[in-house]
Formats: C-alpha cells, structure tokens, sequence
C-alpha cells in the first residue's frame, strides 16, 4: 500500500529546481494523492507555516531558503473525463510531467497543446504560471483548475474566468500562499488547425519539408525549436526564459520601433498596448553569453539565464538585477522576472 504522504525535515532542495542552487526547507511534504492533502497536512499540524509548492521546479530561483513547508504534489494520473463531439476534456493531476501530457495528448488525437511542447515542468505550475509559447497559452485551454483553498480549509474548483488568466500570471500566482493546485482540467480538440502564425514555426516546418502540417507535426517543429535555441536543464542549470516580455503603451513601443528598426514588437493585451522582444533588449545591450563566475547568460539565447556549475541564487538574481537596470537605463523599458523568486524581493 502507497504511504499517503511524506514527512521529511531540513530537506535539501538542490535537485528540486532547474538552476540546480544550494536551498534548504524547513521541511518537506511529499503527497501521494491529491485527495488526501488536508489529511496529510491536519496529521503533520503544518497548517498554519508558509506553503511553497513544488513542481518540477523549472519556475523558481532559489535566492534564499524556502521557509515553512515545500509541498510536492506527487499524483500524476491523466485521463480524458468527458467528450463533446469533436472536443474532450482531459483531467491531469498536478504531479504529471507537462511535456509528457502535451505528447500524451496528442496520441489520444487531441489538438490544443502542440505549441507548447517541451516547457519543463509540472502540470500543477502551468496554471500559476499561465505558462505559453509561439503564440498559446495554457490559460485559452483550461476549463477548472482543481486546488486546495488553504484560507477556507477546503477543496475548490475554479472555472477559467475565476483563475483570472494574464501574461504570465494568474489569480494561483497573486496568492501564493492560499492555494495548493492539485489538478487541471482541459479542452482540446479532435480536429483543428494548429496555430502557426508564431515567428519561426513555418519555417522550420518548411524545413521539415512539410507543408500540410499536423498538430503532432507543429509539436515536432516547437520541439526542435526550442532544442536548438534553449539549454537542457539536464546539462546546464537553468528556468528557460528569465525574464518577461515586457509590455508597453503603443506609442512607447512605435517611438522605440522608430529608434530600433529591427526590435520585434508584437500585440500587447489591449489596442493599446504593445508586447517587446526581452531578449533583443537584452541582446542589445550586450549580455548575450555574457558570464560572471558560474552565473551567466546563454550564448544561443538571451533571455535564459545559467548556472555554470557553482552560482548561487543570489549571485544569478544580481545578475538578473543588472541586466534589468542596463535595459531600463538604455531603453527606458522595465523587465520582471518569469520564476518566483524565494527569500529575496526583485
């Protein structure tokens, strides 16, 4: 018989986070099913300690200890709970690994996820996050998200409007300390067109040699995409993408357009506003493969900081700080950071 949870104390967290940084917690709980959360946590009396969740640790940078309790949520069932037609609605659990899901998904015959194959990390963080990528994100294709409501002591499930879905950012990410995401629920379907007008995914499918594509052949374009231009954690410590892409008014955006010819500029969240390529910001200012010790940027893209063996957290969020400064000095635009940073405001 599975135990029900896991009690560990003093738990080092090195191997829980993508940067692969020296961190420590209180204390950590493993759960085995996310139905027996409130039990674990009323028989371990860890109620009332500050919460940190833990996924695949690809959204966080450790620039201190974690305080309280580390909570991995380690149920990872995945299944298809309804169909409508031409649309299902799978139900993943939040310890399943994203990437796995999206393949999954597309086994099954289900469109929606292609543009976000290989993300690193777990299903329980794509929510908080609202992770996307070319043009996607996973906000647009969930339908509840399944939490323990930490305030009210009970399990909720929120439908997509009450998940308060922005860029990067969702109702779970604003308070962190109140919920617990134990599963998510989402709508794909059966026949659609994989979206494609993202930067990059046509050509590279060009490349393929195709011209009709699939939705697993849009996941195949991504893939190999994001391999080419993003470092494997596995090889070199890293979240992917550091920093948000920054948005701004449309006449601040025009105005550096004018300026800067070649910086990308794409639709912001309303008519009038514009989203800024962070990596040309970064770029230009020369940060690009740029190394401080063992803290550094990638040479094959700038928005990915890296921990070339021995960095701490407090050494790549310096880092992170500078290039922050050196874009808002040159252009005048503010970057925010995509991870959660623990033990150290921005």
């Amino acid at each position: 018989m599975t135990a029900l949870f896991r009690l560990q104390r003093d738990a080092d967290l090195s191997t829980r986070n993508t940067f692969g940084v020296a961190a420590r917690a209180p204390w950590l709980l493993e759960v085995n099913d996310a139905g027996t959360l409130a039990e674990a946590l009323d028989l371990t009396q860890l109620h009332e300690l500050p919460v940190l969740m833990l996924g695949g640790g690809s959204n966080l940078l450790f620039a201190g200890d974690a305080p309280g309790v580390a909570v991995a949520i380690r149920a990872h069932e995945v299944a298809i709970v309804d169909e409508r037609g031409d649309h299902a609605t799978v139900r993943a659990q939040a310890g399943a690994d994203w990437h796995r899901l999206v393949m999954w998904s597309l086994d099954q015959g289900l469109c929606g996820l292609e543009n976000l194959a290989l993300i690193p990390g777990s299903v329980g963080a794509a929510p908080i996050q609202n992770i996307g990528a070319y043009g996607v994100e996973v906000g647009e294709r969930i339908v509840a998200v399944e939490a323990w409501d930490r305030t009210a002591r009970q399990p909720v499930r929120l439908d997509r409007a009450a998940c308060a879905f922005g860029y990067r950012d969702s109702a779970f990410k604003r308070e962190p300390e109140r919920w617990i995401v134990t599963a998510v629920e989402l709508e794909l379907a059966r026949h659609a067109a994989p979206r494609l007008d993202y930067a990059g995914i046509g050509e590279e499918l060009a490349a393929m040699g195709i011209s009709a594509p699939s939705a697993r052949d849009a996941a195949e374009a991504v893939i190999r995409i994001r391999r080419r231009k993003l470092p494997d954690p596995a090889v070199i410590g890293n979240a992917g993408s550091f920093f948000k892409n920054p948005i701004v008014p449309a006449a601040q955006a025009q105005a550096l357009r004018d300026a800067h010819p070649r910086l990308p500029v794409f639709p912001g969240d309303s008519d009038h506003t514009r989203k800024l390529s962070a990596a040309w910001l970064i770029d230009a200012c020369g940060w690009k493969g740029a190394r401080e010790g063992d803290a550094g940027v990638s040479a094959a893209h700038a928005l990915v900081l890296v921990n070339h063996g021995n960095a701490s957290g407090l050494q790549l969020l310096d880092l992170a700080r500078r290039i922050a400064a050196s874009v808002r000095e040159r252009f005048g635009v503010a970057l925010e950071p995509e991870p959660r940073v623990i033990g150290a405001d921005w």
